[in-house]
């Protein structure tokens, strides 16, 4: 019952984030002809507010809002839906960085390993997702586009969800809205948290996490169990103990967090159909398909990619100054992306 009033409300903070957006579309057109004044400024914005929000998938929600509100176009909210990847893969790695600077949590490298083996995984598979993506949308999205443009005929049923969320834009206003529709989503995906948190994760990890000696394995679990929660903090979660006591090795544990890295767009796709954007469904389609088309090809190559990342991680982990170096260039990269035009 409660699973079921977690999604309901979820499902209610995205109708109601989207009539918000389109309520304030005058105000947040203006702002975003300032500020997104491209496609390159749209990933970088999206990238900084991942780490802003803490919370990529809030990102690509809102994305997809703008979108539908006609406040970004086809490609800025690929790029954006991007960037909210991108930033949110580097979260963990902030997270464990602070730890170690102002706690004094054992070394660098434990403080930091994991987390930046999934920063270093997601934007080895994500940057290439970026560039393929970006060149095959417009193939792909002239049809959906002209869906978008030709409202189809009314049908006459009430809708109530629109009812609901006209009433409150009405009651507290659409700027009150846009932060109650925002607050809402938190408190739901924390919900769906909580409830994840009574799974019995041992016998998850006994019955299948343990069973990860196989790439293409690791791989279908991890995508499996990220795309049925739509919680990455859940499917990461319920292996990293594995992974810090050594029962899973680093070999083992890379493919079910390439796996994760794809089913974590399940949410963003569920907030496009919710939202009733067939170009938005399109584009996180595409991204999908071709994230899955790169992965595919990392596993192909295996042991090539697994130590390309193992020295880049090596490299990083190797002092503190080239450490804070590569914590500096996860602000300045977003930022400059943002200043380009």
């Amino acid at each position: 019952m409660k699973a079921i009033a977690t999604v309901l409300l979820f499902l209610f903070a995205i109708r109601l984030l989207g009539a918000a957006t389109d309520a304030l579309s005058p105000f947040l057109r203006g702002v975003l002809r300032e500020v997104v004044v491209g496609d390159v400024p749209a990933l970088g914005v999206s990238w900084l507010a991942s780490y802003l929000l803490a919370n990529g998938s809030v990102v690509a929600a809102l994305a997809l809002s703008l979108f539908d509100a006609d406040l970004i176009v086809t490609s800025q909210l690929y790029l954006m839906i991007v960037g909210s990847r991108l930033g949110a893969a580097a979260i963990v790695v902030f997270i464990g960085a602070f730890d170690y600077v102002h706690e004094e949590l054992g070394t660098l490298r434990e403080s930091v390993s994991l987390g930046l083996l999934a920063f270093l995984l997601t934007h080895s598979i994500y940057l290439p997702v970026l560039v393929l993506g970006y060149l095959v949308l417009p193939l792909v999205t002239p049809a959906a586009a002209v869906d978008r443009a030709v409202p189809g005929p009314e049908t006459g049923v009430p809708d109530v969800l629109s009812v609901a969320t006209g009433s409150i834009i009405d009651g507290v206003g659409a700027g009150a809205a846009f932060a109650l529709a925002l607050g809402a989503i938190f408190l739901s995906m924390r919900s769906f948290d909580r409830i994840l948190d009574g799974v019995d994760k041992q016998q998850l990890r006994d019955r299948y996490i343990s069973r990860l000696q196989h790439k293409w394995t690791s791989f279908v679990v991890g995508l499996v169990v990220t795309g049925f929660t739509t919680s990455i903090a859940f499917s990461l979660g319920v292996v990293v103990p594995l992974y810090n006591r050594g029962h899973v090795k680093r070999s083992e544990i890379m493919p079910y967090v390439l796996g994760a890295n794809i089913g974590t767009l399940v949410d963003t796709l569920v907030v496009a159909v919710a939202l009733d954007t067939p170009v938005g469904v399109t584009v996180v389609a595409l991204l999908l398909v071709v994230g899955l088309v790169v992965t595919m090809l990392a596993l192909l190559l295996y042991p090539l990619y697994t130590s390309v990342i193992d020295a880049v991680q090596s490299e990083i982990l190797s002092t503190v100054a080239y450490f804070v170096a590569f914590l500096v260039s996860l602000l300045v990269v977003p930022l400059l992306l943002v200043f380009i035009h």
